[in-house]
């Protein structure tokens, strides 16, 4: 069998055209490229805001007083069944 020619390639591609369409193959590859474009902006953001919040909690914790740490108390009320 051995490996494929460009001949075998170009049939193949071109039963894929006759199958699907160019129009549907069109959307299919913008619809991927914007997803690859969204999947690497995400990455950016994200690997931004991780770089970003270390300096705002060290900065917050360099900001407040010692001996004042923040505490918070909640209220809860428990309501019997009947």
């Amino acid at each position: 069998m051995g490996t494929f020619s460009i001949w075998h390639w170009l049939i193949v591609l071109l039963i894929v055209v006759m199958v699907f369409g160019t129009k549907k193959l069109k959307n299919i590859g913008g619809d991927l490229g914007g997803a690859v474009k969204g999947f690497k902006d995400g990455m950016k953001e994200g690997s931004a805001s991780a770089e970003e919040k270390p300096a705002a909690d060290a900065a917050k914790v360099a900001n407040q007083a010692p001996g004042s740490a923040e505490k918070t108390t909640i209220d809860v009320e428990a309501k019997q069944k009947s």
